[in-house]
């Protein structure tokens, strides 16, 4: 009964793929703000701070220091957190969440890259989001490690989003034809937490997601398109991305690796990773 319903699953979404819209002008063409310094060569992740409106939160993925990165509306980087004794294994994205037990905004730093399928244990890291006036560099030396085990193997996952209706954190795997879409339900306890797989999507090389501050518009990415869902009738996460999504029209970046909604609604971001020296650059897409 299991497999049937996969396969069921797989076979009504994939005829929802096929009929997707393309180059949707819902969103004016994307809009270069700035561009990144070398310090940032491999952003990957994003999502736009509360404490600061028109900053964001971005970190570089293997290969760099742990630290997560505030950056302005021109790419410029405000404020850096280094997250103390702990290594950047694989940093892949990035969410920002109010907690409702005590009210305060986390940012949830995560090391969910495996590139090679060896890491059994996923770790995300949740730290109170610091603001401006700290200093240009601080250590963050309290922190919560969430350790996240997905219920079926070990996969390579990129993207991460927190649904703000119920907090519950979602990671989307990388490299199947056909993605999967996990589920870990809030509160975070500080045992591994096992991922439970709710949805096979009809997408691969999914590298970043994000969910609206409404908890009603999705957005992820691959490398060359954006899909875009909208929920009405108050669907829940699992059940609106199994719906047929719309293909934005998108501004195809060398390595693109993040994107993140306005604060606002009005429009999102997306920013790139450097290649062959050219580093990576903000892009603003309007709601038309």
């Amino acid at each position: 009964m299991k497999y049937f319903i996969i396969l069921l699953t797989c076979l009504v979404v994939g005829s929802c793929q096929e009929k997707k819209s393309a180059n949707s002008q819902l969103f004016a063409k994307g809009k270069s703000l700035g561009q990144v310094v070398k310090r940032l060569e491999e952003a990957s992740g994003l999502v736009e701070s509360i404490a600061q409106p028109n900053h964001f939160w971005t970190l570089n993925d293997s290969g760099h220091p742990a630290e997560v990165f505030l950056i302005d509306t021109k790419a410029q980087i405000k404020l850096v957190c280094k997250l103390k004794g702990i290594e950047n294994r694989d940093f892949e994205d990035i969410a920002l969440a109010i907690d409702p037990r005590d009210g305060k905004r986390y940012v949830y730093a995560a090391d969910i890259g495996d590139n090679l399928e060896k890491f059994k244990v996923k770790l995300i890291y949740r730290f109170e989001e610091p603001s401006l006036a700290t200093g240009a560099e601080i250590t963050i030396t309290k922190f919560d490690t969430i350790k996240v085990v997905l219920e079926d193997r070990v996969r390579d996952t990129e993207a991460i989003m927190i649904e703000p209706k119920t907090n519950d954190l979602y990671l989307v795997s990388k490299r199947e034809d056909s993605v999967r879409l996990y589920q870990v339900k809030y509160p975070f306890t500080r045992d591994t937490l096992t991922a439970i797989r709710v949805a096979i999507l009809p997408f691969h090389k999914i590298v970043a997601a994000s969910i609206s501050a409404d908890g009603n518009e999705v957005l992820m990415k691959d490398y060359d398109r954006v899909y875009y869902w909208k929920a009405s009738n108050n669907l829940d996460l699992e059940k609106l991305l199994m719906t047929k999504p719309i293909e934005l029209a998108y501004e195809r970046e060398r390595q693109g690796e993040a994107i993140c909604w306005a604060r606002d609604g009005k429009g999102f971001y997306t920013l790139s990773e450097a290649v062959r020296g050219e580093m990576g650059r903000l892009l603003y897409y309007k709601r038309n």
